[in-house]
């Protein structure tokens, strides 16, 4: 049991990397890219759809974590899945204080309504964004790790 728990927290984490990786490599400068007000549309849709989803995939990764680690206390590789969920903490704290401010306010913005700094914030979130990467991906190398 303590196997498919591992398993499945390593793909969970991994996907959710696998998106926030595409986030910021791939859509982010394909909006960037696009022509006129096209760009700030997508980040907006982009904003509310993954908005929704991402809170759960979070702190699902966070809980999934901490079961492991409990689940394995006394197992080789419980030090890293700690140090793992510890930066999934962080990143979630980071979440919450740094980018998703910024985010409910770019999920509402149109070219109507945008508000003239709006590249500035978006630029602010993008920088936030990257850091929350690493530390995700960090979080995930530590998982899979431990399972080795």
């Amino acid at each position: 049991m303590l196997n498919a728990l591992e398993v499945f927290t390593t793909v969970v984490v991994g996907l959710m990397v696998g998106v926030e990786f595409s986030v910021a490599f791939v859509m982010n400068p394909i909006f960037d890219a696009l022509p006129e007000d096209s760009g700030q549309l997508g980040r907006s849709h982009g904003g509310r759809m993954l908005g929704a989803v991402m809170p759960f995939w979070y702190i699902g990764s966070l809980v999934l974590s901490a079961v492991w680690a409990v689940a394995g206390w006394h197992h080789q590789g419980t030090g890293l899945v700690v140090t793992a969920a510890a930066l999934l903490i962080l990143s979630v704290i980071m979440s919450i204080l740094l980018l998703v401010p910024i985010n409910n306010r770019g999920k509402t913005w149109t070219p109507e309504n945008r508000p003239e700094d709006w590249k500035e914030q978006m630029n602010r979130w993008n920088r936030f964004h990257y850091v929350r990467v690493a530390i995700i991906i960090a979080a995930f190398a530590l998982l899979v790790a431990a399972l080795a």
